[in-house]
């Protein structure tokens, strides 16, 4: 069996680099930590979300379907900023019963949810 230590990096598919990079570094301003071969790689909290061309590698673009979640301080003032920007929402932001969530997609179709845990 293996020991996995931590996730480093999640792959964030992209048709379009510098279209992705505006995204996640100028609309949600997360912090770009260096340009790639095939595209960018930007810090949301402990891991780094990789930005990357699949064509350029010779494989096909698939978008993330099942996302990852971006912990935020209020979702609904998170999203409220960002439908101000543009952005378009899956569905109305709902209550687990211990989370709020609100699903978006990047320009790519890549799920982000937005998520605040409220209850342990």
């Amino acid at each position: 069996m293996i020991s996995v230590e931590r996730v480093d990096f999640i792959s964030v598919p992209t048709q379009d680099v510098p279209r992705a990079k505006r995204f996640y570094g100028e609309l949600l301003g997360l912090r770009h930590e260096k340009d790639t071969p095939a595209g960018a790689e930007y810090r949301a909290g402990q891991v780094t979300l990789a930005i990357w061309q699949p064509e350029s590698q010779g494989l096909p673009f698939v978008p993330n379907e099942s996302g990852f979640a971006l912990r935020v301080s209020d979702v609904a003032e998170a999203r409220r900023e960002l439908e101000e920007q543009g952005v378009v929402f899956d569905m109305e932001t709902f209550d687990t019963g211990v989370c709020h969530m609100a699903l978006m997609r990047d320009p790519d179709g890549n799920q982000v949810i937005l998520h605040r845990r409220y209850a342990p």
